[in-house]
């Protein structure tokens, strides 16, 4: 039995694995980059949109009768089977790649004309019957082909981290209608400021991160716009006229995605600027999920010693040497996670500012960049909404005995007393260890006990009215 085959291109002859679906383009790339160990199948979403547009491809072809119906036929089924995921493992090539993205593309191309070639009971390799470049890569260059099928994959895969992203910030919210009773003290500068509802910060962490899935779907909007038919540099060579439009109609229906051709075709093989914005609104709600940790972590710290205002669920033991000690793990991971994050978008600008002329050479490491980013910002949030927001407990009498002995809560008699006076009682309290209470109320007699209570209700400290 075989355990080869020979294959050749300009460069001379190589042995592929009998078994393999993938050719001697594929194999020079495996030998050649061994960067991250991260294959193409990695990013499942990606092999998909490949099989995409190599479909699109082959029946646009054929509607301008430049491809053999029933060679477009056998490349149609074939892709068919990459986007079910059946050819996955064949795309092995590493993430990180010279070439402007060539050797995925000629692994799509060589695994999608081997799969033809069984389907119409050929040997591997028998590329006079279906042939990489001549049959499934009719009218395509790398530089349409590949950044089509990434701002595809880039699409489906927003979609599930949108879904992540949705379904933390409703578990926030529905923390805020939990803690909407648990009276606490604001703080800035880290320093008492005014009291407010739990119930409040944490609906306000969940409108934080709400406002993010508008900037999504703003992004998706600029990733569907596609330069397929543009070929080599966007003037349309070795396409047929028509050629663009129509393959651009049929990725519409196989995707179900809303993808538009670009105006300047030219324009859009080498700009890179929407994926910068996507990177940039990855940062930005690192940034802000980073923060929010932060804050989880700091209202959690204690017990004893720290603010000790909620409590996260214990995960597991945080020392080797600290009996008892639990830390706040999943907000440390997340936190770290917005950091691999926040620098990704350093290397999707540096690899966008990198293109020259009329193509960027770079985008497989802006690809790397974005899939990871998503993938991780992803796991991240199904992981801070099951292992933590879920479960977070609120020390809610605590909490209410912070308030009542702060100074803070001066700030409150501001209209009634003045901002001088107010500050005088504040300085005493600080200076002698007394409440505001006591100096204002019983001492001073600055105030009755009834307009003191008018003040201070629950109601009011949480929504404060102006009063006199």
């Amino acid at each position: 039995m075989l355990t080869s085959r020979l294959e050749h291109d300009f460069l001379g002859e190589r042995a592929i694995p009998a078994d393999a679906y993938y050719g001697i383009q594929t194999l020079r790339a495996l030998e050649n980059f061994n960067i991250t160990g991260i294959p193409l199948k990695s990013e499942p979403l990606f092999v998909q949109a490949l099989g995409y547009v190599k479909k699109a491809a082959a029946l646009a072809n054929r509607d301008m009768g430049v491809l053999d119906p029933t060679i477009a036929d056998y490349i149609s089924r074939a892709s068919d089977r990459v986007i079910a995921g059946e050819m996955d493992n064949q795309f092995q090539t590493d993430m990180i790649q010279g070439g402007a993205g060539t050797s995925v593309n000629m692994n799509a191309n060589e695994v999608i004309a081997n799969v033809a070639l069984e389907l119409m009971d050929k040997p591997k390799g028998a590329y006079e019957f279906c042939h990489p470049n001549n049959h499934v890569n009719c009218s395509q260059s790398t530089n349409d082909a590949y950044p089509t099928a990434f701002r595809i994959a880039l699409n489906n895969k927003l979609v599930g981290y949108s879904q992540a992203l949705g379904e933390l910030a409703d578990a926030f919210a529905q923390k805020g209608e939990e803690f909407q009773n648990v009276l606490k003290m604001g703080r800035t500068q880290l320093q008492d400021a005014v009291p407010m509802s739990m119930g409040d910060e944490f609906k306000a962490f969940a409108t934080n991160l709400r406002e993010e899935l508008l900037r999504i779907q703003d992004s998706r909007n600029l990733i569907s716009e596609i330069n397929m038919g543009a070929t080599a540099i966007g003037t349309r060579v070795n396409a047929p006229t028509g050629y663009a439009e129509t393959v651009t109609e049929h990725l519409r229906a196989i995707t179900g995605l809303d993808l538009v051709l670009a105006g300047d075709l030219i324009e859009a093989t080498y700009d890179t600027g929407a994926y910068v914005q996507l990177s940039g609104v990855l940062k930005r709600t690192a940034v802000k999920l980073s923060k929010i940790c932060n804050d989880l972590r700091l209202l959690s710290s204690g017990p004893r010693a720290g603010l000790f205002e909620i409590n996260l669920p214990p995960l597991q033991p945080g020392s080797s040497i600290m009996p008892g000690k639990v830390n706040p793990v999943v907000p440390e991971v997340v936190n770290q996670t917005a950091f691999y994050v926040i620098g990704a978008d350093l290397t999707v600008t540096m690899a966008a500012e990198a293109g020259q002329l009329q193509l960027n050479v770079m985008e497989p490491v802006i690809s790397f960049a974005l899939f990871t980013s998503i993938s991780y910002l992803t796991r991240a949030c199904h992981t801070l909404r099951e292992k933590c927001v879920v479960g977070i407990t609120a020390n809610a009498q605590h909490a209410e005995k912070l308030v009542r002995n702060s100074i803070g809560i001066v700030t409150q008699l501001n209209p009634v007393l003045g901002y001088e006076t107010a500050a005088e009682i504040a300085k005493e309290a600080l200076r002698t260890g007394k409440n505001v209470y006591d100096i204002a109320v019983t001492e001073r007699q600055l105030l009755t006990q009834e307009k003191w209570d008018e003040i201070f209700t629950f109601e009011n400290l949480i929504r404060p009215h102006y009063i006199q």
